[in-house]
């Protein structure tokens, strides 16, 4: 069975040409056999691919060489199951999407870095207010002790959320997402607003778990992480979880509830069952019928690009 490498990895720079940058990327990538995404702005990079071990090492001397970022900054794991169908890499506005992005300006201005045994420290303070910044269903399987959940449908509610906290500008405030780029957007906005003691965990979950897996009496991590590829979640060690996706919400689903009346592969789920029309019924059907048919003949049911 094959193993596959994959790297996650982002960067606030400065892209003068998104077009140019996406043609050498891509030409790159198709020819290495990479899959995974690519979204490039102006503001910057941000990627998750996955190949065999000597192709993505060719892919990230590329990275380091030309977007300044630093080895120590990607974030490896491995996994036997396929972590993406397709490559596609897209041009965006933003490379993560705020919604009030004339407000945070990570290329200008950014909240402090904290490395995971600086992370263990901040913790362990009384009065730290601890925020997930991370999608609600994400925060379901998995979260630090005592985070505070604003619940986001998407992070483009976070300024919403962040309007409650206007009372606690002087306390300190410890942020963390998946990879980290969320947190580095969100400091910047918070700064802008007048927050003064801002504090957020560098390289995201995956790189806490990757420096505690050594350390786990240390790790102060709860659950699984949710990871946005085909493994849905991993384990603190980084193998992958025992969560699945429902194709119908896209909301990670436990065992547990895969066995329940309610969950039908590729149609519905206990979490959206009650919500979906019959217009949207039918076509769920139809799309599981042509995977089921694609398994059958040995191909994936998803496009090459």
């Amino acid at each position: 069975m094959n193993t596959f490498k994959i790297i996650g990895f982002y960067k606030f720079l400065k892209i003068s040409s998104c077009q140019k940058t996406k043609d050498i990327i891509d030409s790159l990538l198709v020819k290495q056999k990479i899959l995974g995404t690519i979204i490039l702005a102006k503001e910057g990079i941000n990627g998750m691919l996955a190949g065999d071990n000597d192709s993505i090492n060719q892919v990230i001397d590329f990275i380091v060489n030309n977007f300044n970022i630093d080895f120590s900054e990607i974030k490896i794991s491995y996994t036997q199951k396929k972590p993406f169908h397709r490559l596609r890499i897209k041009i965006k506005d933003e490379i993560i999407s705020l919604g009030n992005s004339k407000s945070s300006d990570p290329n200008k201005k950014v909240g402090t870095y904290m490395n995971s045994n600086e992370w263990n420290n901040l913790l362990n303070e009384k009065d730290v207010i601890l925020i997930d910044t991370r999608n609600y269903y994400e925060s379901k399987i998995g979260k630090f002790k005592n985070s505070i959940v604003p619940n986001l449908i998407n992070f483009k509610h976070f300024p919403d959320f962040v309007e409650k906290l206007t009372l606690h500008k002087n306390k300190k405030i410890a942020m963390y997402c998946t990879g980290g780029i969320r947190c580095e957007k969100a400091s910047s906005y918070m700064l802008n607003l007048g927050f003064k003691n801002v504090y957020h965990l560098q390289g995201g979950i995956i790189k806490y778990l990757e420096d505690m897996e050594k350390n786990k009496e240390k790790s102060k991590w709860e659950g699984e992480c949710f990871v946005f590829d085909n493994r849905v979640s991993v384990n603190q060690d980084l193998s992958v979880g025992n969560y699945i996706m429902c194709h119908a919400c896209n909301e990670p689903l436990s065992i547990e509830e895969t066995k329940l009346e309610s969950y039908k592969e590729g149609i519905h789920c206990p979490k959206c069952v009650d919500s979906l029309s019959s217009k949207q019924l039918l076509r769920l059907k139809e799309r599981q019928k042509q995977v089921e048919l694609s398994r059958l003949r040995g191909t994936s049911h998803i496009g090459k690009k």
